[in-house]
Formats: C-alpha cells, sequence, structure tokens
C-alpha cells in the first residue's frame, strides 16, 4: 500500500504498529486519514481484521472508517470498528451469564428510564417536584459513570445514618431503579458500559479471550473518554500493550458530560513505553487563523505543547468587530454575509457559531429580514424550541381562552398529574355544556373531581391566565409574560431539575423576553400601542417564515459545541465578551475557564478561510440589558493577527471616563482585574420572580392619595381602592381601575 501520499508523521504513525501509541492530532491535520491507512497497513501486513478493533465515539463515525478501511484494502469480515456502547453490548451478547442477565436482555431509552423513575416516585410515594426525574436520572448517570452503585453512593454521602434526607432518597430511588431494570432483564446505555467492564475486569478467562483476540486496539478522540471507558480499554490492552489512542487535549470540550482530559495527558504515565506522535501540520485554515488560535489556546496550562502549522498561505487576517449593541452584531454579521456571498460564495460556505442557544434569535432575525436562507444545526429553530412553544401557548390562550389546541399543550407542562384519560372526559364535559376547557377548570365543582395533587396546580394556571386575560389591557405584553412564567410554575419547574439541558431550556425562555422587549420598544418608538394579539400574528408569521427552504444552499447557525469536526470556509464567532465567552461561572475556576478557552479553540480552527470575531458593547439578554467588557480570549489573542482596516472594523466611540467604572471601548481598556460580569441570567430569573411577585402583593397597602409608578401607564394618583380594585388616575392615560393582584403598581 502506498504511503508516500502521507506526510511524516502520519506515516510515522501508520507504520508503528507494535507497543504503545499516543497520537496528538490537532485539528484538521488528517488523523481519520491516518488512522485508516495504520489499520489497513496492519492488515495488509498479515494481521486478521478479526484481530483489530476500532473505537469511535458516533455510529456516523465507525461507519466512515469502516468504508475508507475497506476502500483501501476490500472486505474486512469479524473486525470490530463500533462506537464504545455498541463494542459493551456485544461483549454483553457474548457473556450475557457472566453479567448476570438473560440472554434477551433488552436496552432502555431514555423514555424507558424516565417512565421506571416515574412509577418508582409514585410507588414509594416521592414528590416528583422536590425529586424531578431528569434531576435523579442525572445523578444516577454520574454515579455510573464513576462505578458507583447505589451502596457506593450512600457511602460517600455519609452512609445511612450520616446522609442528609435528599440523599438517602436518591440512594432509594437509585437502589429500587437497578433492581427494577434487572427484574425487567433490562439495562440502560450506563450499564451497557458498567456492565462490560465488570465482566472483563471480574472474570479472568473472559478478559484473557478478549485480549488474545484484539492484539491490536484503536481509540479516536481519546480526549472524551470517561472513567468506565478508560478502564474498558485500559483491561483490554494490559496483555498485549499494542494500543493506539488518537486525540487532542486541546479540543476536550466535555468534561461536563464526564470527559476526563486526564486520561490523555496522563498516557504516558499509563504506559511508559508509549511512542508519541504529533500531527502538526494543518490542512484546513490558513496561516493566519492558526496562529490566532494558539495564541489563545498557549494560555492553558493543562495541555500538551505543540503547535498547529500549515503549508498554506498566511491568508487575511482576523477581523474583530465590537459593535455599539447586539443588534447591530447581528446586522454587521449579515452585512459581511452579503459582501463575502457577492463575491461568488454558496450560502453554505457561511457558519455562526455561539456559545449559547439564547444568541440565536437576534441573527435568525437579521437572517430572515434579509432574505439569507438558513438552518440551525443540533438544535431547533428559535420559535420551534419545545419551551418557546409552550409560552407561546399560554399567551394565546389569554388572547383566546377557545384555544384547545393550546391548552392541550400547556395542561401538564409543567407536570400537573392530569393522566390522558382524565383530560380526555374534561374534553367530552366542556363539549357538553358548551365551554372551553379553561373556563370548565374555573368551575370548583369540576376542579374538586381532579386528583387531589393537580387540583390547585391546575387552580394556578387558571387563575393566572385568567387574570392576566382580564387586565391584558393594562399591562405590557412583558408583565404578562412574566406573571405567566412564573405563575404558571414553568421556570421553577425547569429550575428544580437542575440539569445542563433545563438551564438551557431557562436561558431561551429569559431570551424570549428580549424578544418581548425589542418588539415593544420598536412599537413605542414608532408611537403605536403593543399589543399581546399584534405580538402574536408576528410570532406565528415570522415562525410560518422560519420553515422556509432553498435550493441554493443556507447558512449554518449551531452551537460552538456542535461545531466540533466540522468545517466552513467562513466562519463568524459573535458574543466574544466576558460572562458570555468565556461564561460567567468559568470566570472564577480555572479548570472551567481552560475548557472554555478550548472551546474558542474548537471554534477558531473551524474557520478554513476566513474568521470574524465580534462582540456589542451593550447586549441584552434574558432581556436585562447590560455594558460588557470584551473577552478574556480577545484580551490573549495576537493583536498583530487582527485587520487593522477601518473600513471593515467598527468600533463605536468610547464611553465617558467612570461612567461605568470600567472602559468599554478598546481591549486594551479592560486589564482591571476588579472588573466583575454582570450576570443577565441571575438578574433576568430575579426580575421574573419580582416582577410576579410584585403583581401579586405589590398593591398591597396602597390607600387614596399615594404616588405610584406603573409598568404600562407611568405615573399616577390612586384615588379610591377596594378588596379586588385599585383606581389610579394617570398622568398619560387618565382614570383606570386595575385589578388587585396583577397590578404592577409601585409605591413612589
Amino acid at each position: 500500500m502506498d504511503l508516500q501520499h502521507l506526510n511524516e508523521q502520519q506515516r510515522e504513525a501508520a507504520l508503528h504498529t507494535e507497543g504503545p501509541l499516543l497520537i496528538l492530532a490537532g485539528a484538521g491535520s488528517g488523523k481519520t486519514q491516518t488512522m485508516t491507512h495504520r489499520i489497513a497497513y496492519l492488515i495488509e501486513q498479515g494481521v486478521s481484521p478479526y484481530e483489530i478493533l476500532a473505537v469511535t465515539f458516533t455510529n456516523k463515525a465507525a461507519g466512515e472508517m469502516r468504508q475508507r478501511v475497506e476502500k483501501l484494502v476490500g472486505r474486512c469480515p469479524g473486525m470490530w470498528i463500533l462506537t464504545f456502547h455498541s463494542m459493551s453490548l456485544r461483549i454483553l451478547r457474548e457473556n450475557y451469564e457472566a453479567a448476570g442477565y438473560a440472554k434477551n436482555f433488552v436496552v432502555y431509552d431514555t423514555v424507558d428510564q424516565k417512565a421506571l423513575i416515574k412509577n418508582i416516585l409514585k410507588e414509594q410515594n416521592i414528590d416528583q417536584k422536590l425529586y424531578p426525574i431528569p434531576y435523579l436520572l442525572s445523578i444516577i448517570s454520574k454515579e455510573k459513570e464513576a462505578d458507583r452503585g447505589p451502596e457506593e453512593y450512600i457511602e460517600l454521602e455519609g452512609g445511612l445514618q450520616g446522609a442528609n434526607i435528599k440523599s438517602r432518597t436518591v440512594y432509594q430511588v437509585y437502589r429500587e431503579y437497578q433492581k427494577q431494570l434487572k427484574n425487567n432483564n433490562a439495562m440502560d446505555f450506563d450499564d451497557l458500559l458498567r456492565n462490560a467492564y465488570h465482566v472483563l475486569r471480574d472474570h479472568d478467562e473472559i478478559l484473557a479471550a478478549y485480549q488474545n483476540r484484539f492484539a491490536y486496539i484503536m481509540v479516536d478522540e481519546y480526549q472524551d473518554t470517561n472513567h468506565i471507558q478508560y478502564q474498558i480499554i485500559s483491561l483490554l490492552a494490559r496483555a498485549r500493550q499494542n494500543l493506539c489512542v488518537v486525540g487532542d487535549d486541546d479540543q476536550c470540550i466535555y468534561e461536563w458530560r464526564g470527559a476526563d482530559i486526564r486520561n490523555i495527558l496522563d498516557f504516558e504515565k499509563d504506559f511508559p513505553q508509549a511512542k508519541v506522535i504529533k500531527l502538526e501540520q494543518n490542512y484546513r485554515s490558513t496561516g493566519n487563523i492558526l496562529a490566532a488560535a494558539h495564541s489563545v489556546i498557549r494560555n492553558n496550562r493543562g495541555r500538551k505543547q505543540k503547535k498547529l502549522w500549515t503549508e498554506q498561505e498566511e491568508g487575511h487576517k482576523l477581523v474583530y468587530a465590537r459593535l455599539e449593541n447586539d443588534k447591530e452584531e447581528a446586522a454587521y454579521v449579515v452585512r459581511q454575509i452579503r459582501l463575502l456571498e457577492g463575491a461568488h460564495r454558496d450560502y453554505d460556505d457561511f457558519a455562526i457559531l455561539y456559545r449559547t442557544n439564547a444568541q440565536s434569535r437576534l441573527f435568525e432575525d437579521a437572517l430572515r429580514r434579509a432574505g439569507i436562507p438558513y438552518q440551525i444545526l443540533s438544535g431547533f429553530s428559535f420559535y420551534e424550541r419545545k419551551e418557546t412553544k409552550d409560552m407561546i401557548s399560554y399567551m394565546r390562550l389569554v388572547v383566546n381562552p377557545q384555544d384547545e389546541m393550546a391548552f392541550m399543550r400547556v395542561i401538564n407542562e409543567p407536570k400537573r398529574g392530569i393522566g390522558e384519560k382524565t383530560v380526555d372526559k374534561l374534553r367530552a364535559l366542556a363539549h357538553v355544556r358548551g365551554q372551553s376547557l379553561l373556563a370548565l377548570l374555573g368551575d370548583e365543582e369540576v376542579l374538586a373531581g381532579l386528583p387531589a395533587k393537580a387540583r390547585e396546580p391546575v387552580r394556578e394556571m387558571v387563575q393566572a391566565i385568567e387574570l392576566c386575560a382580564s387586565e391584558a389591557a393594562n399591562l405590557t405584553i412583558a408583565d404578562i409574560y412574566d406573571t405567566l412564567l412564573a405563575r404558571t410554575g414553568y421556570m421553577k419547574a425547569l429550575e428544580d431539575q437542575h440539569t445542563t439541558e433545563a438551564d438551557a431550556r431557562v436561558e431561551n425562555l429569559l431570551d424570549f423576553r428580549s424578544f418581548i422587549y425589542d418588539f415593544e420598544s420598536e412599537k413605542k418608538a414608532a408611537g403605536e400601542e403593543a399589543t399581546l394579539a399584534e405580538f402574536l400574528e408576528k410570532v406565528a408569521t415570522d415562525a410560518d417564515a422560519d420553515k422556509y427552504e432553498s435550493e441554493s444552499g443556507k447558512v449554518t447557525l449551531m452551537t460552538l459545541h456542535s461545531a466540533k469536526g466540522l468545517e466552513f470556509p467562513v466562519v463568524f464567532m459573535p458574543g466574544m465578551e466576558d460572562g458570555l465567552f468565556p461564561g460567567h461561572r468559568s470566570l472564577d475556576s480555572e479548570d472551567r475557564m481552560e475548557e472554555e478557552r478550548r472551546l474558542c479553540y474548537v471554534g477558531m480552527t473551524r474557520a478554513k478561510e476566513r474568521l470574524f470575531l465580534t462582540s456589542a458593547e451593550y447586549r441584552v439578554l434574558y432581556g436585562q440589558g447590560n455594558f460588557t467588557r470584551e473577552s478574556a480570549f480577545m484580551r490573549e489573542l495576537d493583536k498583530s493577527l487582527l485587520d487593522a482596516n477601518g473600513d471593515t472594523v467598527y468600533t463605536p466611540k468610547r464611553r465617558a471616563a467612570g461612567s461605568l467604572g470600567v472602559d468599554t471601548g478598546s481591549m486594551d481598556g479592560f486589564a482591571r482585574p476588579a472588573y466583575k460580569p454582570y450576570d443577565p441570567l441571575r438578574y433576568a430569573k430575579q426580575a421574573v420572580r419580582e416582577k410576579a411577585a410584585a403583581g401579586a402583593a405589590g398593591d398591597d397597602g396602597l390607600e387614596a392619595g399615594d404616588s405610584v409608578q406603573h409598568s404600562k401607564f407611568g405615573r399616577g394618583l390612586v384615588l379610591e381602592t377596594d378588596e379586588k380594585t385599585v383606581t389610579v388616575i394617570f398622568d398619560s392615560v387618565g382614570r383606570k381601575k386595575l385589578a388587585r393582584g396583577i397590578a404592577q403598581l409601585k409605591k413612589i
């Protein structure tokens, strides 16, 4: 087989077949080509495909690797090119008795897991509000990844006598969960890894058989392995030591879901005879992009020393633009796409990579207005996300109580203990009476017929919607949204889950506030009133436009995490601001900061030809606006690699010294160590709760003659009060009678 088209390091790696081998493969360095040629070379040298094990992280990667190997050497029967889970499943199918299962064991997916936990909570009379299912599954998964069962978990928590009630309850659920899985002859995905490891660890003859079979083992993306995966590979490779791992510590960005960077950093400690080969020649990006990425990642302490280089030309310098606000940032990116698209580029040459999904909306809006087609990868469009659709349905019920589709969507969002059979009975009764479901559930007799645990949550939901509907003319759209978000329990239910997914959904919900504020501000600037009905019409038409498809290609929008493994000719990285990227929670942790820096490196090395970095001097996130300072990564980046052309880089005027306590106009002005970025997410959550609380209790104690401030009508004077209403004369609109409990009045 001809290996001459490989570079020197790739060829050395392909030819090194005996003993442990660590291939440090930088971004765009041709690692897949190296791996497939190494496998093909082994086979050409007489190694049976039956003796080769190659482990990857996705079925797609495994399939592509097999295709490329077979293209080089023909069919390879018996060769294992599998994901970790598929490999573990195959080991367990072949050794089910040793694992303590029947031959026909089944694998539970996420839906099955949730249903099982739900049944356990019901059987053991555990409040699902206090112990949300996603929260419990998250803890169980983390414990299994660390190879800890229920007993090991409770021991670490202080034992049954010393642990707090929360830990004892988690233990109780975890123990019953494992018991019922076993009774059902079932495993979840974490069990596949853990049980396979135990079979190999506890049965010498089984381990010896696999060690004898797999003379050559290769693992891709080794930096993403967790504790159990590491243990499995270590056992299999222990006898022959012919283990080749391929990875890049600079691209370890999944520690939050179990990846342990120490596995790749400590490989030479685990295998002292290891050969280390660095693939540092990059075939993807131009010289300036690689130099810029290196100037950032070199600041990480926990990394192997290496530096990507390329034979390609230096190419364009990076463009950095600091815009006045986040809307201008989105408009700027769209203008650049227009300019470059006019220079004979296709739309699918462009990618906008952001740190959090909450950033996508403004880019969606700007692209849609410009008539530029786009797609969102690894996530829904802003308007298609479940949480956004749920809250839109709540608002639709405020406008139209007869909207049965909206009601059916939210009756159990969040969970209120109403089953499908109960909902069917309610629908039938509503149709007989000729009432809406909302009106029906306003009847105390009907409420009394509901399950006991459902009555109060349903009553609170109905009251929140009806209160918003009755006072819609006296409230801003934002007031209505915040009231629904808080009083229906929707936001709290997500917060109580304590999972990464739920946190992201809360962020999206709070960013929807920004969209509402934008709509109201635009209406106010035009001298028009912003109504909820008109807002919902805009949302509906925007959602329809969002489904537009084009055959000419689309601009790609995605998170930086989702972009790993991909490449684009032109990349935009918006939101280069402290508190956003790097995230607020990482600024006080060196380990988190290093992971954020690796994420920045991954984003920058997705770009092949052009890289644009942007930030906003003033950003509204989650309905909270604040001035920002530029990202720590911008301060680390080698400034000589930035394009200083004033025609392409817009820099806003510097703010008056002392106006904010910091200089917000230039990178060099942000060296003050005392600066602490504003955390908009925390303040947005607080604002929602406070506004709902103010609406519920803020009109208590008001008396005739009090001066008040209203969120929509401004300053006014209380004329009279009674048990249910407050009558106020406002400077702007005159006399108004407002309902207590939602009036949004503040005494001044």
